[in-house]
């Protein structure tokens, strides 16, 4: 890869040599350059976009529009998606591709994706999902959270399917507001425990319940995770509690994630307080973002850009300063690499070569304006050029 500026820095040559970045080097001239040369034309290069939470089993995107039904709230939601979802054949392998391609052209090749495993399912949505990532021979990767959409205890055999799932290499078993959708919190959390010591595996769960509720369920899982010793294995999904409680509070629940290395992922969500980013980090407490499900059956939002939620949640904190937007900007690029199984994730020598070029001036514009992705590279292969299709 020839003439690019790396985080905005000096001109370079990237190489790259069976997948991985091979060396960062002075720009040769033009002369010198092989046929098979990417020209980056001086743009600028960024690591790969990481979608930290996503729910690719779920959309209609390619479908005819699906107009909004049912109720509102988490239940409404789940019971609307349960009556639709097998007459619009999701999941599918061609609309999970479909997703995966579009959030591609957008800069991302990194992913951590919640797939449903319930009874009305079994494991048929993590077999599409495997698929259809599969079709991409390698070029892109992603860790599985074996989810129980429709809750973990409520419903009978679903501790077994997240059991399964993770036996057979699911990374992560999820779990959905244990207060709220299962009414037993403990019940739901020393089940999910049990399978994390059993099979090894990680957790991402979904906290959607606010202020004390939700902070109570926090407390619950810390204490679970210090107790057996799973510190660094558990992430929050939305945890919207944490930036609804009082600020002593809030301390003391930071404290106690960064010593047992606890990780949020947020969606950006509007209408609500967003992550207090500066306390995490303080903490030492990790965040990346995601863009949760995109025109599915829970709402027709959604492009596929995890890059315009990372601009969202800037936007929504008041995020002015280069030296934040830049934090902002490696937490959707290369400190989100940890949740995809990728924790060198950077445009560094060694690295794989998950990058993406675009039309900016520095790292700063690229967040504040979000350009078109010129160039996306998975594991060293050009997935998308727009430069190509404009010449057609």
């Amino acid at each position: 890869m020839r003439d690019v500026r790396p985080w905005g820095g000096d001109r370079a040559d990237i190489l790259l040599a069976d997948g991985v970045i091979a060396g960062i080097v002075e720009p040769a001239e033009r002369g010198t350059w092989a046929e098979t040369d990417l020209d980056g034309a001086g743009l600028l290069a960024l690591p790969s976009i990481v979608n930290a939470h996503a729910h690719v089993d779920k959309s209609w995107w390619g479908l005819p529009w699906q107009s909004y039904g049912g109720e509102g709230g988490t239940d409404g939601r789940i019971r609307h998606e349960r009556a639709r979802r097998d007459e619009l054949g999701i999941p599918g392998v061609d609309i999970t591709t479909r997703v995966l391609t579009e959030m591609v052209t957008h800069g991302t090749t990194l992913f951590r994706s919640h797939v449903d495993v319930d009874p009305g399912l079994g494991q048929r949505g993590i077999e599409i999902v495997r698929e259809a990532v599969a079709s991409f021979d390698g070029a892109i990767e992603m860790e599985i959270v074996a989810f129980p959409q429709d809750g973990v205890l409520r419903r009978p055999g679903v501790l077994d399917l997240l059991d399964d799932a993770a036996a057979h290499g699911a990374e992560h078993i999820g779990g959905l507001d244990p207060a709220s959708i299962d009414r037993d919190p403990v019940g739901q959390l020393d089940g999910l425990f049990a399978i994390m010591e059993r099979r090894g595996c990680g957790l991402d769960i979904h906290l959607h319940d606010p202020g004390e509720l939700g902070a109570f369920q926090l407390d619950l899982i810390c204490d679970r995770t210090e107790a057996l010793g799973l510190a660094g294995r558990v992430n929050i999904a939305h945890g919207f509690a944490l930036a609804q409680v009082d600020a002593g509070r809030r301390a003391e629940l930071l404290a106690r994630m960064g010593e047992l290395r606890i990780t949020f992922t947020t969606v950006a969500p509007l209408r609500l307080p967003q992550l207090p980013w500066r306390e995490l980090d303080a903490a030492g407490v990790g965040f990346a973002f995601g863009t949760d499900g995109i025109r599915d059956l829970w709402s027709p939002y959604g492009t596929g850009d995890t890059l315009g939620i990372a601009w969202q949640f800037a936007r929504a904190s008041s995020v002015v300063t280069d030296e934040d937007l830049t934090r902002v900007l490696r937490a959707a690029t290369s400190e989100a690499g940890v949740y995809a199984g990728r924790p060198d994730h950077d445009i560094a020598v060694g690295a794989a070569a998950h990058l993406f070029l675009t039309d900016a001036e520095n790292p700063m514009d690229a967040l504040v304006r979000t350009p078109p992705r010129q160039v996306v590279i998975g594991a060293g292969r050009v997935l998308h050029d727009a430069r190509v299709a404009d010449r057609d």
